[in-house]
């Protein structure tokens, strides 16, 4: 995908989860949408940055750095959901691209995706961004609802990461 579907798919997703975390139509969730979009959109970004320098889809598009931003707000206390904006990228380079992504570089180039996929120039990008972003709401939707929550207090385990010395 291009930035213009990780934008449209990270603002729709941060629209969705908005509700998912604080449902209802009114200030909660209005304030939780709007504490999470920033996050989100900033972690859909960061995985293009290796445009700039390293290899595109395999520098910053691998399991490796999506574990460091899943340990992130437990190590350090912040960049909360962050992860979540990397995590969506990676699918929808995965499933929305014809390309793929090298998901475990350094150790393997070897790029994985769906057949589903469309160019980044296709005309149908947005159709498709919009589409894999439903189903990717359908599945936080699932995993806040059976699994964990997603608004989960991350401050105790911050806490018992700084005693181990992290």
């Amino acid at each position: 995908m291009n930035k213009r579907g990780h934008v449209l798919n990270a603002l729709l997703l941060a629209l969705g989860l908005g509700f998912v975390i604080e449902p209802g139509l009114d200030a909660a969730t209005a304030r939780t949408t709007a504490q999470i979009t920033v996050p989100i959109v900033l972690g859909a970004l960061f995985p293009d940055v290796d445009t700039a320098f390293g290899r595109h889809r395999k520098t910053l598009h691998s399991l490796p750095v999506l574990g460091i931003f899943l340990a992130y707000p437990i190590v350090f206390g912040n960049l909360r959901y962050v992860w979540i904006g990397v995590l969506t990228h990676y699918i929808l380079d995965v499933v929305g691209s014809r390309r793929g992504i090298a998901l475990f570089h350094p150790l393997s180039d070897a790029e994985y995706g769906f057949p589903t996929g469309v160019t980044t120039s296709s005309k149908y990008a947005d159709l498709v961004t919009v589409v894999v972003t439903a189903i990717e709401l359908a599945a936080f939707w699932a995993i806040h609802t059976h699994v964990v929550a997603l608004d989960l207090d991350l401050s105790a385990a911050s806490e018992a990461a700084a005693a181990f010395g992290l």
